[in-house]
């Protein structure tokens, strides 16, 4: 028992307790099974296997019962040879199913890690911005790692070792009680001096793995915050070091302090096992012992009785805490389900048709705006915060009227926060409007695939994000079957042939964490290329030369005025440049389109705009 079933028990009391408190989603069992069911051949010979190794635990005490009585004591060296070597089979046996049991627990549970995992993936994939805008970046990774894998063990390790603790405590009382009731009633006398400290150890254990935790994620979200590329910019050009450093010594030495805490408690339990069993097997010596030396039965079933005896306790301990062990399942795929059950808001409509081809004009009708509710686009546990705003935001545009005819450069002008980013949003279907209409072609955006709509429409943002990965590959994201000569035409077109050229490694060569190893013009004419190499017949443009020098925007202005030819295009602009080349400003103020008209003419108005221009603009001339 000391060295089989104490890490067991052990796992088992650590458990958090509070778990049985949770209120699981209705269904969340039938469902579970769903997820369970192609692997249910699987399962049932993995339990199979788990029944018949408990048989095997309970036949060696019963074995060595039977050489001690039928073969040392009546001197027959024959059944003594003869069930040594059957014990040395079933030992054999015992490790071809250990393998056999590991085989199967890991295809069933690593096929169900993989299940979930790719189904919350390509789920939180399609859900809108705004979830990602609110979401917890840690939360949703730890739903995908913490959780998946504590509901993996829920068909794995809790419903195996329910089951082998079942079969192995009924088998080993009856065979006890059979073998002598009253060594089995000492035996089970003695149960409550172990479980009584077991389970106040297991509270207390509980509460320190909880609190273990947290001190391991706020020390992991230190150096998360200072090991990316943002981070340690600033913490090097604001921090201190030796700041920096008993900071971090800090929150490692909490995770330190509470490791020991942790290890001290488990070797106290452990030791108490171990005392406990001790104590307990004297007992039956010493009472059994009584009982062969007056005649009750033979000395070998005494030996199997103390064999059984370390059989008994730790089972008997485990199922104490089951429901426990059992709900931490649960609500590991409760919370699974949880993230899975949240609808996206945008998504394709049951007769969604695709954006037709040809020319594209985009019509905004009388759009209205307002950013979703909090329960509408995401989870408050996948916040990590209180949730003040829980009602709809205000109305961030209102009756948004205008019309972008196929080739026609729109550029939309306006202070922060008027309500630009939020219009160039809704063409590319981000979010969906709140009244009105936005049409590509004369076709609903709602009614369009989200495919065909996002082959359609192009977008470059103010801080464009390339993936840690090579420039090639972050390229071929537009256009994943673009040959190099197709890559290399876009290079060129968006002006940056000449760096890539020169790197060492070329289109091999690995961008960094958000593309930090190039400068932010390098960064923007690289995602400049991306679009162009994606050639799509409507190009959004977020503020996408604001980074750029005046040289660099020259170059990237020429090469968009001939990749935005026949493309109907959508710029917000904060250069006089962009401005000058649109054949439609568009004034934007306080979600209202004020003015709208060429350059010259809005500034003959004396408007919105002409004021706009002189704060703005005109030091750019």
């Amino acid at each position: 028992m000391h060295g089989g079933y104490g890490p067991q028990v052990m796992r088992s009391l650590r458990r958090d307790s509070s778990v049985t408190k949770e209120r699981l989603t209705p269904g969340t069992v039938p469902r579970i099974g769903r997820y369970a069911r192609p692997y249910r051949r699987h399962i049932a010979a993995f339990l199979a296997l788990v029944v018949l190794d408990a048989v095997i635990v309970i036949a060696n005490p019963l074995l060595l019962k039977s050489i001690i009585d039928d073969g040392i004591v009546p001197a027959r060296t024959g059944v003594v040879i003869g069930l040594s070597l059957l014990i040395a089979g079933l030992a054999v046996l015992d490790a071809g199913l250990g393998l056999l049991q590991r085989w199967f627990s890991a295809r069933v549970g690593e096929g169900l890690i993989y299940d979930l995992r790719t189904e919350v993936f390509d789920h939180v994939q399609r859900m809108p911005v705004a979830f990602f805008m609110r979401a917890q970046t840690g939360a949703l990774v730890s739903r995908l790692n913490t959780d998946v894998i504590g509901a993996q063990r829920a068909l794995t390790s809790t419903l195996s070792s329910v089951v082998s603790n079942i079969v192995s405590l009924v088998m080993v009382l009856g065979a006890m009680l059979i073998l002598s009731w009253q060594v089995t009633l000492i035996a089970l006398v003695v149960l409550p001096i172990f479980i009584l400290p077991a389970r106040w150890v297991g509270r207390r254990m509980s509460g320190l793995t909880r609190e273990q935790m947290q001190l391991d994620a706020d020390m992991s979200s230190v150096m998360t915050e200072r090991f990316n590329v943002a981070g340690a910019m600033v913490a090097k050009l604001y921090g201190r070091p030796g700041d920096e450093a008993r900071h971090f010594a800090e929150r490692a030495g909490h995770v330190r302090d509470i490791g020991i805490t942790v290890g001290m408690y488990g070797t106290v339990f452990r030791i108490a096992l171990g005392l406990v069993a001790a104590l307990a097997t004297a007992l039956v010596y010493g009472m059994g012992g009584v009982l062969v030396v007056d005649g009750a039965f033979e000395i070998g079933t005494l030996v199997a009785l103390s064999a059984m005896l370390m059989r008994l306790y730790g089972p008997l301990t485990s199922l104490s805490n089951v429901h426990v062990d059992v709900m931490t399942a649960l609500v590991s795929f409760d919370r699974v389900f949880e993230v899975l059950d949240l609808r996206p808001m945008v998504a394709d409509a049951p007769d969604a048709r695709p954006v037709s081809g040809g020319p594209v004009t985009i019509e905004f009708d009388g759009v209205g705006f307002r950013y979703p509710a909090a329960e509408e686009v995401s989870l408050a546990s996948l916040e990590s915060v209180a949730r003040p705003d829980t009602g709809p935001g205000p109305e961030v545009l209102k009756d948004v009227t205008f019309t972008a005819r196929p080739g026609e450069l729109i550029a939309l002008v306006g202070h922060s926060g008027a309500g630009k980013t939020t219009i160039t949003s809704l063409v590319s279907r981000l979010y969906d409007v709140t009244s009105g209409a936005v049409r590509i072609n004369g076709l609903d955006v709602r009614e369009a695939t989200l495919a065909s709509l996002r082959d359609t429409v192009g977008v470059v943002m103010q801080d464009a994000h390339l993936f840690h990965d090579t420039l090639g590959a972050n390229l071929r994201y537009a256009r994943p079957g673009a040959t190099d000569e197709e890559i290399w035409e876009a290079l060129r077109a968006a002006q940056v042939a000449e760096l890539v050229e020169a790197l060492p490694e070329g289109l091999d060569t690995v961008v960094g964490d958000r593309g930090y190893r190039l400068s932010g013009g390098e960064k923007q004419r690289v995602a400049l290329a991306r679009l162009l190499l994606k050639a799509p017949r409507v190009v959004v443009l977020d503020e996408a030369t604001a980074h750029l020098d005046s040289e660099s925007e020259a170059a990237v202005q020429r090469a968009l005025k001939t990749a935005l030819a026949g493309r109907t295009s959508l710029v917000i602009a904060h250069r006089l440049s962009t401005i000058r080349e649109a054949d439609t400003i568009l004034v934007v103020q306080d979600g209202r389109v004020v003015e709208r008209g060429g350059h010259e003419e809005l500034l003959a108005l004396g408007g919105a705009y002409a004021e706009l221009y002189r704060t703005q603009f005109e030091h750019q001339r």
